[in-house]
């Protein structure tokens, strides 16, 4: 299997630079995500243990800089790094970014599942 990165079905379009695709190969998922400068991902982890990102990813950073939140402190990826995150991270978007990210299906979904519900509840600008 293979795609172009930039060619991976979306799965959800927020406007303003924020936008992911994805699929899902042998129990992974597969994505290709952007997100714009300020973006802090804390509210979308709010009920989850810790209120934090319970998916372990692997992923590369294409473009950009987030801060990683996690309890024993945070670090910073940027341009070019590689990494994996285990259970209990929280993205903060310091720059206009773009990553391709490797997630196991099951606690992917966990999560996004958790997310979907704090996006629907978030108030909306007018």
């Amino acid at each position: 299997m293979h795609h172009a990165m930039k060619e991976l079905p979306i799965v959800e379009d927020y406007g303003d630079g924020f936008c992911s695709r994805l699929t899902e190969w042998g129990g992974m998922i597969v994505s290709y995500e952007t997100f714009p400068k300020g973006v802090d991902a804390t509210p979308l982890f709010k009920g989850l243990p810790d209120n934090m990102c319970q998916s372990p990813h692997w992923g590369y950073i294409l473009r950009g800089r987030v801060r990683i939140k996690r309890k024993d402190g945070d670090f910073v990826l940027k341009t070019g790094d590689v990494y994996y995150l285990e259970p209990g991270h929280v993205p903060v978007f310091e720059e206009e970014t773009e990553i391709l990210e490797f997630s196991p299906k099951k606690e992917y979904q966990e999560t996004i599942d958790v997310v979907a519900r704090n996006m629907a509840a978030a108030p909306t600008a007018t």
